[in-house]
């Protein structure tokens, strides 16, 4: 985690604070369990409420010499208990079956953070898609002017995908939101479950079904999947506005502040620079879903060859999720829109963008399929070939291009709106 590219909610929840803090309140929880049981006493745990969350700093000194982190913090905890109701913290519990608890715990909390902004971003694709349902704009096939169609369904498509990854997100988080407390090798020798039902019931989270001694590793490869799933489509979303602002297109332009500057050499430069730092990001989730993947399998009941992977890949992840789903949202926002120059695109081939229109009519008018598009292909490449406009060039051959216009392709939009509008009216 960069500070560049992290937002303070996230920063918080994955401080090494903020983890400690968790860690302490999942041995007070398993010790209520156990006072339940009769097997810690109550005065007991009143000690280790009143007690102090150890500070980073002061773990990291004990680790110095002791080597183990879970080992260093509860030394640290410890240290603000007495010495009679210290010797009942962590009872018949195992390092992960705090690790991975606690984990579980601000996994989800992190989670919700990316499906918030998920839904953000949504909201504001549909909001812009609503805006410009009418405003045409020329469709690319291979980089190539294909047809007309409209900016909204541009933003319509962006918007649909981004929904898919909330689904996904959600699924995700449910898989990642579990503990377990059932001691060295999951099997309770130790410990009774009802122990790992309380604390789980007071964290809202799931329980391993058969733990191992540690949460199964594809739960968390499938949150970073969905997490790197959406930021390839805010990639999409970045590509294609890249490429919109073109000099040669410039249909739309992120909008600038009063302090941009593009380059040190050229001040005339209006450079893409958040839709480019979108995407190189979307990079970054696809490298952290790959190692996610080599996390699962673990030596046996477990090994320690996925720690120091997910210390760097878990926060940093759906760090970069969080703040590429944020910064999109504010892109498409507050993107400035140019119909004028959408329109005069369109009209950049001279009308040859009607091809398909003009195939169609002469279809209806009962031409033989191959002759019919063998004529409109010619006269296409003469336009092509001579820059004569291709309505000339079809009067030439005995064709009319009648009076097209671009909207004619929008003719049965009205089905996607609707399931736009529906979009739009989801109760998150």
């Amino acid at each position: 985690m960069i500070p560049r590219y992290t937002l303070p909610a996230m920063a918080d929840i994955f401080s090494d604070q903020a983890r400690y803090a968790t860690w302490v309140r999942v041995e007070i929880l398993a010790s209520e369990a156990q006072a339940r049981l009769g097997r810690v006493p109550e005065d007991a745990v009143e000690d280790m409420r009143r007690a102090k969350v150890p500070t980073p700093e002061r773990v990291q000194e004990i680790e110095r010499e002791r080597d183990h982190e879970v080992l260093s913090f509860l030394a640290a905890y410890c240290e603000d208990i007495p010495d009679e109701s210290a010797r009942w913290v962590h009872l018949g519990m195992t390092s992960y079956d705090l690790v991975d608890t606690s984990l579980g715990y601000n996994l989800a909390r992190a989670t919700d953070l990316v499906i918030a902004a998920a839904v953000e971003l949504r909201k504001v694709l549909v909001e812009r898609a609503l805006e410009h349902w009418e405003t045409v704009i020329v469709g690319r096939t291979h980089g190539v002017h294909a047809e007309p169609t409209s900016f909204g369904h541009k933003l319509a498509q962006f918007a649909f995908a981004v929904d898919r990854s909330i689904t996904r997100l959600r699924a995700a988080r449910k898989a990642v939101a579990v503990g377990t407390i059932s001691g060295s090798v999951g099997t309770y020798a130790l410990i009774d479950p009802s122990v790992e039902a309380y604390v789980c019931e007071e964290l809202d989270l799931g329980v391993e079904p058969a733990p191992s001694q540690v949460v199964a590793r594809d739960r968390h490869a499938q949150l970073i999947q969905a997490v790197a799933v959406l930021g390839a489509s805010v990639e999409q979303i970045a590509l294609e506005l890249r490429l919109l602002q073109r000099t040669e297109v410039r249909e739309v332009e992120e909008q600038r502040t009063s302090a941009y500057q593009g380059s040190s050499a050229m001040p005339h430069k209006r450079n893409p620079t958040t839709s480019e730092r979108l995407t190189g990001l979307a990079r970054l989730l696809r490298g952290y879903a790959t190692t996610a993947l080599e996390n699962v399998a673990l030596w046996h009941e477990r090994d320690l060859a996925h720690q120091s992977v997910e210390r760097v890949i878990l926060p940093d992840a759906l760090s970069v999720g969080h703040f590429q789903a944020t910064m999109a949202a504010d892109l498409v926002r507050n993107l400035k829109v140019f119909p004028e120059r959408m329109r005069a695109g369109i009209d950049q081939t001279d009308g040859l963008v009607f091809s398909s229109a003009v195939l169609a009519d002469l279809l209806a008018d009962g031409v033989e399929r191959e002759k019919a598009y063998r004529a409109v292909q010619s006269a296409a490449n003469r336009t092509i070939a001579t820059g004569e406009h291709f309505g000339d060039t079809l009067r030439q051959e005995g064709m009319d291009i009648g009076q097209l216009r671009p909207e004619r392709f929008l003719v049965n939009h009205g089905v996607i709106l609707k399931r736009l509008e529906q979009l739009r009216d989801l109760d998150d």
